[in-house]
């Protein structure tokens, strides 16, 4: 009875970090900038990053606001796809 306790309280077996997680987070930073310069309205408002061509003309709040939608998408995609096996 006691280990049945313990067995459910035990965290999942995670996967390893591997380059396919880096790949997979980099396709999702590069989906959410695009989606950020498709969606936001004044995406050049507010401090410029140093060179604005590289990041797409986002500036500094956009440009970080791409990055937090780019991780958390990501984030779901590698869970998912370690939960289905193919990472």
């Amino acid at each position: 009875m006691l280990y049945k306790f313990f067995a459910a309280a035990s965290a999942p077996a995670t996967f390893e970090w591997s380059p396919k997680c880096a790949v997979v987070m980099i396709a999702c930073n590069i989906l959410a900038y695009a989606i950020a310069k498709a969606t936001i309205r004044k995406p050049e408002e507010g401090f410029m990053m140093p060179n604005g061509r590289f990041f797409g003309g986002l500036s500094h709040g956009a440009f970080v606001g791409a990055n937090c939608l780019g991780h958390l998408l990501g984030i779901g995609s590698i869970l998912g796809l370690a939960s289905r096996g193919v990472l």
